[in-house]
């Protein structure tokens, strides 16, 4: 097994939020499906963030 560090920033508008969850559109769930359609390989990501998000 590899580790590979991923620096990303999204618009979380469209997700129902980082975390899978079932027949919910999610970045941690796009981000393996996209990972596995590139390497053929499952994996589970695991994050830690840094929020920047201010209100306006």
């Amino acid at each position: 097994m590899k580790n590979i560090k991923l620096t990303i920033e999204y618009d979380g508008k469209d997700f129902n939020g980082w975390q899978k969850q079932p027949n919910k559109l999610n970045i941690q769930g796009e981000i393996e499906r996209a990972i596995k359609e590139i390497t053929g390989e499952e994996v589970e990501l695991i994050a830690s963030r840094k929020n920047g998000c201010r209100s306006a």
